[in-house]
């Protein structure tokens, strides 16, 4: 077993947290990478063995620095929460390099944040504003570290290097959600200032571990350290030491973190890994039948280290990986590499797909008129967008798709490992139609519906190289491989029954059938959450290649898929807390009844009747507790079951539409809110009051909500509650 710090001299730490038990979280703060040989690690993040710091500092030079995950740590408001503010005085007179001496000696110069200087001073700091051109008596600078441009660099570099502290913070997630055309490891100021010094932002989010937010010890674990834990990889490998499960899960995780995180000119950790690639296992290619376990650490980081490499080379250097020809897939060598021009109607967002294809490691060029350049389009390569490195074990590479900002008139992009081609449009985007010729693309199958002839579609289109298609319409579009559509002769009969889909969706959910954009399926051969999951698009497991695209399979019912798209439906102001997974599917049943013919009790084995009494009477027997209802989302299910057997499903798309008319300044602010709405709308629109209903199952609603619907008579299902 590993014990010790994360790289910090006991002193420093101790210094640091002298009087901090725990510090707040300001909303979801990112976590740092910490590698270098001076500094270490502050507070970390999370529980059990994957764990990342939000707070970290090291020695530059004659210099200090102290770094926060995130810009709130720097409001005031912040500073007076549990003991963030104790840590931050501590973090001044550290970086000061004058532990023992009182705060009122420290010079704090503070750039752009007056409510900050207001607060140190009341708290004994000589504190004052200050510019980055004013900094000569200055001990500590604090600094928001999205405040600094690439141009400050050297000046700060140089503050610290010379014997300044800085103390700083930073969202390194939302400065990549901000800039998604830029790297955040490369390109975000703060990591090009903190990266010499040991430190870098992540793209990561936090969880929480304490009441105010994040718990302080004194001895974070020593593997949460990047250059410790490569150390321990390596001796692990040479036979001198023997990690624990747990021991290489936290390992793993802290050098994944790192790989992703690392500058491309790192001087103090990147050299000892490229040297070291030779005990790498070069040839770690994760697949279904040999996946790569995050306990491998060396399998672990030579994919982690591949994948980077992938992701970061400049499209004219790029060269195809070899996983690409299991997944997603080679095209054939003497497939035609064209030029084809396609017009993308602007005024529909998000992705518009192309029909074309980019082989593997090869260059394709993107052409567009001036007036588009710049305007916040892109080209993705590759639909399966799910990221996997928060996962135990990969069974392809964890990062298959690239996009690039369309921001000249050419543009060169590729991706390592191939991918169908897209033209990503923001909302509001008003160009209009826009013709995009691509270069260096194949042809994939694409059917649109409305628009592809059938002719056209059975001749050829269908058998074009491209190892994915697509078959869509206004409404949804399916990605699904080439194999699954070669035989496919009619699609029309398919997307008129999945536009039936779609429209009986809109239908319960009171919503228009014309839609903004279409939905999206894309199954994978492994995703970063569950056996299926909503978003955009809604990915599921390759199981379901040859179930998208087959009519006959879909009007069987398939449970999962309705379940997905539910959520894409659910609205926040009728779901509350413990019907996440309990109101998407009103829609799994509504379809299975309307679409497939299927009554509830058949569609899903937990809501047979038999299933249903049994619930109920185990829930009624303890007592009706509404924890037990709101972790139970079948059990949950069959109380909204009994109003849909009793009133029929009218009531609700009519209850659906009065939350979608509602203003802004009427919609539920809270959980109590919601279940109050809940329960009157409905009880309004059914004519019965439903309260005694909602306190039989021991669903919690306002005195107010059930006084304002007395006058109605009261309802209950016959022989209910069960005893």
């Amino acid at each position: 077993m590993l014990a010790g710090t994360a790289g910090a001299g006991i002193g420093d730490l101790g210094y640091l947290l002298r009087g901090v038990k725990e510090i707040t979280a300001p909303g979801e703060p990112g976590t740092l990478a910490v590698f270098g040989t001076n500094a270490f690690v502050v507070v970390l993040e999370g529980k059990g063995h994957n764990r990342a710091p939000v707070v970290a500092a090291a020695e530059f030079g004659n210099g200090r620095v102290v770094a926060f995950g995130h810009d709130g740590y720097l409001n005031v408001a912040r500073l007076r929460e549990a003991d963030t503010g104790r840590l931050v005085i501590n973090a001044i007179r550290w970086a000061a390099n004058r532990r023992y001496d009182a705060v009122a000696t420290v010079r704090v110069g503070v750039y752009h944040n007056d409510d900050l200087v207001t607060h140190l001073k009341s708290h004994g700091c000589a504190a004052r504003s200050v510019s980055f051109a004013d900094l000569a008596d200055v001990d500590v600078l604090a600094v928001n570290a999205h405040a600094i441009d690439a141009k400050d660099v050297p000046t700060l570099t140089k503050f610290v290097e010379n014997g300044g502290g800085l103390l700083t913070a930073a969202t390194g997630w939302g400065w990549a959600q901000l800039n998604p055309s830029r790297d955040l490891a490369n390109d975000f100021p703060g990591n090009q200032l903190l990266a010499p010094m040991g430190l870098v932002w992540t793209d990561g989010s936090s969880e929480r571990n304490a009441p105010a937010g994040f718990a302080a010890t004194a001895s974070p674990p020593l593997l949460t350290h990047g250059l410790k834990a490569w150390e321990a990889a390596l001796r692990q490998a040479d036979g001198q030491t023997k990690l624990s499960a747990d021991e290489s899960a936290q390992a793993s995780a802290t050098l994944t973190l790192l790989v992703q995180s690392l500058p491309v000119n790192d001087q103090l950790i990147r050299p000892v890994l490229s040297n070291m690639m030779s005990r790498l296992e070069t040839n770690a290619i994760p697949r279904p039948d040999a996946p790569v376990r995050r306990a491998d650490l060396l399998k672990c980081l030579a994919v982690t280290l591949a994948n980077q490499t992938c992701n970061r080379a400049p499209p004219e250097k790029l060269a195809p990986n070899p996983a690409a020809k299991s997944f997603p897939g080679a095209v054939p060598a003497d497939a035609k590499r064209g030029a084809w021009s396609v017009p993308v109607n602007t005024k529909v967002p998000a992705w518009h797909s192309t029909g074309l294809y980019a082989a593997p490691g090869e260059l394709i060029t993107v052409e567009v008129p001036e007036s588009a350049a710049g305007k916040q389009l892109s080209v993705r390569i590759g639909a399966h967008t799910d990221t996997l490195w928060g996962l135990d074990e990969w069974e392809r590479f964890p990062e298959i798709t690239r996009s690039y900002e369309i921001d000249k008139p050419l543009t060169k992009a590729g991706n390592a490992f191939g991918g169908a081609i897209y033209i990503d449009v923001p909302e509001r985007c008003r160009l209009g139609t826009v013709p995009v010729t691509f270069r260096g693309a194949v042809r994939a199958p694409l059917y649109v519906h409305g628009m592809t002839s059938l002719k056209g579609w059975r001749e050829s289109i269908r058998n074009y190289p491209a190892p994915w298609a697509e078959i869509g319409s206004s409404k949804v579009i399916l990605t699904v491989p080439s194999s699954a559509i070669r035989k496919l002769d009619d699609p029309v009969a398919l997307m008129n029954l999945w536009d039936k889909i779609m429209d009986t969706y809109a239908d319960l959910a009171a919503l228009p059938h014309d839609r903004q954009r279409p939905e999206r399926y894309v199954p994978d051969v492994q995703i970063s959450a569950g056996y299926m999951h909503s978003g955009y698009p809604i990915m599921t497991l390759a199981d379901h290649n040859d179930i998208l695209a087959n009519r006959a399979a879909l009007l069987k019912g398939d449970w999962g898929l309705f379940h997905e798209m539910g959520h894409n439906h659910q609205s926040d102001d009728w779901t509350f807390d413990g019907t996440g997974e309990v109101t998407c599917n009103l829609f799994s049943m509504y379809l299975a009844e309307t679409i497939c013919g299927i009554p509830k009790e058949k569609a899903h084995e937990a809501i047979t009747v038999e299933n249903r009494r049994r619930m109920m009477s185990d829930y009624f027997q303890k007592g009706a507790q509404f924890k037990q209802w709101q972790d139970d989302p079948f059990l949950a299910l069959t109380m909204y079951i009994q109003l849909e057997e009793a009133f029929g499903w009218e009531p609700f798309k009519k209850v659906f539409a009065t939350y979608r008319a509602l203003p802004g300044r009427d919609r539920p602010k809270s959980d109590d809110e919601k279940r109050d709405q809940w329960l009157v709308r409905f009880s309004r629109q059914v004519n019965r009051n439903l309260g005694p209903f909602f306190a039989a199952w021991g669903v919690p609603s306002s005195q107010a909500a059930r006084d304002s619907i007395k006058d109605l008579p009261a309802w209950m299902p016959a022989d209910f509650p069960l005893k």
